[in-house]
């Protein structure tokens, strides 16, 4: 009998644990989310949650921009969302109650106009006229030599076209292919937040 009573002791205590254990965990609550970027991926988002200026804890984002904080203790919080290139993102006073998960949505952060690489150009004919309606590629030009094409555009009513990227160094092809005519490129190398001009000179076929 005092053998099994010793032995029923430990069991009875990790009932009791486990049961603390449960009671804690729906004393906190969470927050969720999805953040969206105008360019790149939204993966690796910096996701920090924080009381007024104090950073409480944080996260990042997976690869298709969703997050998920737990085991926040019940109050009211900042949100601050950032990646570099893009505009930073805040939300205030979110409510986490115990037991609960706030969801987030339409989390949404602009290219930082400030912190980016424009390539902005022309396309003109041999009359030195410029040509609206022009397709307009861009591809990057990988370590390997191959060009993978990411972007693409037409030319506006005076034959201007423009492309924001990311600061950082690359090298990439810009390639106009007109109607009944040969396409034309040109590579241009990005190695910071700039403005990049180029001028793509095209054959029109005589009217």
């Amino acid at each position: 009998m005092k053998m099994k009573r010793i032995k029923s002791i430990p069991m009875f205590l990790s009932v009791v644990l486990l049961a603390a254990s449960v009671f804690a965990q729906d004393r906190t609550g969470g927050i969720k989310g999805k953040v969206k970027v105008e360019t790149g991926t939204p993966g690796g988002v910096a996701v920090i949650v924080r009381q007024g200026e104090r950073e409480i804890t944080r996260s990042l984002t997976g690869k298709n921009g969703e997050f998920l904080i737990a085991r926040l203790t019940p109050g009211r919080y900042g949100l601050t969302v950032r990646k570099p290139g893009l505009s930073v993102g805040t939300i205030e006073d979110i409510e986490v109650k115990a037991g609960k998960t706030r969801s987030l949505n339409n989390l949404f952060l602009p290219i930082d106009e400030g912190s980016i690489a424009f390539v902005r150009g022309s396309v003109f004919n041999q009359d030195d006229r410029s040509v609206p309606n022009v397709r307009i590629e861009l591809a990057k030009i990988e370590e390997d030599g191959t060009a993978r094409k990411i972007d693409g555009r037409v030319t506006n009513e005076i034959g201007a076209f423009v492309f924001r990227l990311s600061p950082d160094a690359a090298k990439y092809r810009i390639t106009a292919r007109p109607n009944g005519a040969d396409p034309v490129s040109k590579d241009i190398e990005i190695d910071g937040a700039a403005v990049y001009r180029l001028a793509l000179s095209i054959k029109t076929s005589p009217k």
